[in-house]
């Protein structure tokens, strides 16, 4: 059964405080002459309780925002706070626990342990930091994602989206601060992403959380709060309350300007080793028509790969000791 984009009744709590921001934030990809800008001195906030989605033509920087706003990857220059501590002086040992303690992520591919039950890929995590998750916060996001009678099921009993519900569970089950979810629904037919989708609707609406979404896919788009678009690696505008309608117009208009830009011989070359990725900021309101799933959506570079038999997902770091 389809999860509709917002829950009937629900009033969305405002906003308070912000849960990440960036200033001059900057990425560039080689040196000196064929260096290729993926951020151009990129300000950026996103605030608490909100569902922001990202978008863009590919090549504009999404991915790459995403990835150096949660941490994942360094950035060239600007500085980047998770709340209020800045993560862009961090060591690594310390970024390590920070994105355990106090971010999620969901990708395109779900990243399950294929050995383990679809309770202890959600608790994993938190397994492996050595810490108990509060008993009654896992209940109540295993009741909301609808996994109650899949738990002692395995990865490849359950389908795709059960396995995404499953990723979406584990990337809240720590209650993190922030939550990124880079194509959630990449991998996944129209049915089940709109489930999932309204899934990190309910996240915000019901739990309270932060959620920011790279996405390809206008109907995606309209389940959050605000849209941000990149363009050439700078966001160019926003669209609060957004609409699958007025999204997809907005987009053709970087189809044009981009034809042009070939056209004319123009058009920015792909970061190196970074080709065809793309990035994120925030507001209220929204609803949205039905999303399919996301068209020619890549895994970003930075994005750990699907695990191995006993791996640990991208969410969870090793323990420290």
């Amino acid at each position: 059964m389809s999860t509709p984009a917002s829950t009937p009744g629900t009033e969305r709590a405002e906003p308070s405080g912000t849960a990440a921001r960036a200033r001059g934030l900057t990425k560039a990809y080689g040196a000196g002459e064929t260096a290729v800008l993926a951020l151009d001195a990129v300000d950026v906030d996103i605030a608490r309780r909100r569902f922001t989605a990202v978008m863009g033509p590919s090549g504009s920087g999404k991915s790459t925002l995403m990835h150096t706003l949660a941490g994942l990857d360094s950035v060239s220059a600007g500085q980047v706070w998770l709340g209020d501590t800045e993560i862009t002086g961090l060591k690594e040992r310390e970024l390590t626990r920070l994105r355990r303690d106090r971010v999620g992520f969901m990708f395109q591919s779900f990243n399950l342990i294929p050995t383990l039950s679809a309770r202890e890929n959600i608790t994993l995590p938190m397994d492996i930091a050595g810490r108990r998750p509060d008993p009654e916060w896992l209940e109540h996001v295993i009741d909301t994602l609808g996994l109650r009678d899949r738990l002692r099921h395995r990865p490849a009993q359950l389908s795709g989206g059960q396995q995404q519900r499953v990723a979406c569970a584990r990337a809240l089950a720590a209650r993190p601060e922030l939550i990124f979810a880079d194509e959630p629904t990449g991998n996944l037919d129209s049915r089940a992403g709109l489930e999932v989708l309204g899934f990190l609707r309910e996240a915000v609406d019901a739990l309270g959380q932060t959620v920011v979404m790279v996405t390809h896919d206008p109907g995606a788009a309209a389940h959050s709060d605000v849209v941000l678009f990149l363009a050439d690696g700078r966001i160019v505008d926003e669209m609060a309350a957004p609409t699958a309608e007025a999204v997809l117009e907005r987009m053709k208009r970087f189809d044009t300007s981009q034809g042009t830009a070939r056209a004319t011989g123009t058009a920015p070359a792909a970061a190196p080793g970074n080709p065809g990725h793309d990035s994120v900021r925030t507001d209220p309101g929204a609803r949205g028509a039905s999303p399919g799933p996301a068209p020619g959506a890549t895994a970003p570079p930075p994005a750990p790969p699907a695990p191995e038999a006993h791996a640990a997902p991208p969410d969870a770091e090793p323990r420290e000791d």
